[in-house]
């Protein structure tokens, strides 16, 4: 399995050479669109992106949790989660079987 993880830096160049736009417009670009994403879950909306999936942010209530070490109770405050539903297209793109090399 891969360890490799995707930056910003590289989302950046990739907007570069695929869409045309200077470095730093492709940087203000994204920019934009992560803020917009941010801001849009921090206001408790759902971001739907068309066969890719889509982000919520989930509720949860406070319970109560155990320490494994001690097993002492603890109350567990309530928080929010954020939530990534893959698309079927995604989810088909991921599961897709390759031919093994000869």
């Amino acid at each position: 399995m891969s360890n490799r993880t995707i930056t910003r830096a590289q989302l950046s160049e990739a907007v570069y050479q695929e869409v045309g736009l200077s470095r730093n417009e492709s940087a203000d670009l994204l920019e934009s669109v992560l803020s917009m994403v941010t801001e849009a879950l921090g206001k408790d909306e759902t971001v739907k992106i068309s066969s890719f999936g889509s982000f919520s942010v989930r509720k949860k209530g406070e319970r109560i949790g155990r320490n494994p070490k001690t097993g002492v109770e603890v109350p567990i405050l309530p928080r929010k989660v954020l939530v990534f539903r893959p698309s079927q297209v995604m989810k088909a793109r991921i599961n897709a079987k390759r031919t093994p090399k000869s």
